[in-house]
């Protein structure tokens, strides 16, 4: 194991600095007189097996190999999630075990799906830590994406590389430099957005939770209703505008800080993520007029548009009463997400970009044999090994879809419940369709057998497939 040492090292800080966060929901304990020692005990496990890790390796040779960026990818998120159910399990609440991992993959994925029914009876500290988890998801996949995936070359997340000539050898002190600024720009967003709630009508802690899932395009909420509890407009509007702030590529935000002031209005990704709200909402606003329904509401329109695409899951109306059209046109913005580098989901713009103009130069070269037709994104030539990469992924993506799809029928959910959910989980949004785990709804009622398919599909779409099937081929693991 010494091969990857570097690996448990990384591990084991990670596991400390998790277990620090876990003392932060205490002060939310000691505040609504709800103190128990489920958090501290929870923490200090998670302590000594981090110091564990971090003490037993201090001898890495401070590098990190294609290989390892792979495992340490899987491991981080694995670990943190079975680590990150602790302050569940040892709660008053008594989750089991199925419970507690399901909601913390939940919220270190950031896909919002919640095993608890009753939300307004949870103590303060656990909304705090289910908050806690979103944003630490968050913050997380945007350091992975920008710095990891693009030399691991995922689903063609290559092409969002910060130089060209970087190379795995310059993974831990590059994730250093561009994580400061990172947290940086996260933490301002967050900061700016608990600001405008608190400003807007909601109490301090429901600011602050709910400041920290909207950024993360997470989607926890502390009520049954979501963000359509408070019943604010306003309210909603200020979720609309720091949901999308989450979902633009943060490269954009620093190269924006080191003098591209055209950055959002020149990159190609952004402006088609903004021409798909604008076009389905459109679309939605049509087929509610055409078909004389009464559940015309710009407002909700506008909401669950925004979120829904972007894989937050926040909710403000009863959508899947719309007719089966919308559900059929949320299923379909579910599996576009939202832009690469951000804290969204699903199969990204880029991709979806980069195989529609694939599809287009395919038709010409079929027309004018003899014409030769480049590839371009963003102005740079992508090559056939892109394409390749992202068509794999794509096509991986949907087969993975179906795989859970019919796994989740097979353990006696409707169909419905079961196509929704496999959606859901692999896009990370949060809420699916049906009476069950609709708009509204939840997944406690669910197998529990149901409920680990659905994890495996939160950390598979999370971390764009590849980078966990990868484990499993055996030429992986020969040097």
């Amino acid at each position: 194991m010494s091969n990857y040492k570097t690996v448990f090292f990384t591990l084991g800080i990670l596991q400390i600095i998790l277990g620090i966060f876990m003392l932060i929901p205490v002060i939310a304990q000691l505040f609504y007189d709800e103190f128990d020692s489920s958090f501290i005990g929870a923490s200090i496990v998670t302590m000594i097996f981090g110091s564990l890790f971090f003490l037993s390796n201090l001898d890495h040779d401070k590098k990190l190999n294609l290989q390892q960026a792979f495992l340490l990818t899987a491991l981080s998120w694995l670990s943190i999630a079975i680590f990150g159910s602790l302050p569940f399990v040892f709660s008053s609440t008594e989750f089991s075990f199925t419970n507690a991992f399901f909601e913390s993959m939940s919220g270190i994925t950031t896909t919002g799906s919640t095993i608890i029914s009753n939300l307004e009876i949870i103590p303060k500290g656990i909304l705090f830590w289910r908050a806690i988890l979103q944003w630490l998801g968050g913050i997380g996949i945007i350091v992975m994406a920008i710095t990891l995936m693009p030399l691991m070359n995922v689903g063609g997340m290559q092409l969002f590389k910060i130089s060209s000539n970087d190379s795995s050898e310059k993974i831990l002190p590059k994730s250093k430099e561009i994580a400061l600024r990172l947290i940086y720009i996260y933490s301002i967003l967050t900061a700016l957005c608990a600001i405008s709630y608190k400003t807007l009508g909601m109490n301090f802690f429901d600011s602050l939770t709910h400041s920290m899932t909207t950024i993360a395009t997470g989607g926890f909420s502390n009520y049954n209703d979501s963000i359509g509890f408070f019943n604010n407009i306003y309210i909603e509007i200020s979720a609309m505008v720091f949901i999308i702030l989450g979902s633009l590529p943060f490269i954009a935000y620093i190269k924006f800080l080191s003098g591209n002031k055209k950055i959002f209005f020149s990159d190609i990704q952004i402006k088609t993520f903004l021409k798909i709200i604008v076009i389905s909402i459109f679309i939605l606003v049509v087929y509610l007029i055409l078909n004389n329904s009464g559940q015309l509401n710009l407002r909700y329109i506008f909401f669950n548009v925004i979120s829904i695409l972007t894989g937050t899951g926040y909710v403000n109306a009863q959508y899947d009463n719309w007719g089966s059209f919308p559900i059929i046109l949320f299923l379909g913005l579910m599996f576009i997400g939202g832009c690469a580098g951000s804290t969204t989901c699903g199969i990204k713009i880029f991709r979806i970009q980069i195989l529609y103009s694939f599809i287009v130069n395919h038709l010409k070269k079929i027309i004018y044999p003899k014409g030769i037709f480049i590839l371009k994104y963003n102005q740079n030539t992508v090559g056939d090994k892109f394409v390749a990469s992202i068509i794999s992924f794509i096509y991986m993506y949907l087969v993975i879809f179906f795989i859970i799809a019919a796994l989740l029928s097979l353990t006696g959910l409707d169909f419905i419940t079961a196509i929704s959910g496999a959606a859901t989980s692999i896009s990370n949004v949060g809420p699916g369709l049906g009476s069950i785990i609709g708009p509204n709804g939840n997944f406690s009622t669910l197998p529990d057998l149901s409920k680990w398919i659905l994890t495996l599909g939160m950390i598979l779409g999370r971390l764009e497939l590849f980078a966990i099937l990868v484990l499993f081929l055996p030429s992986f693991w020969k040097n």
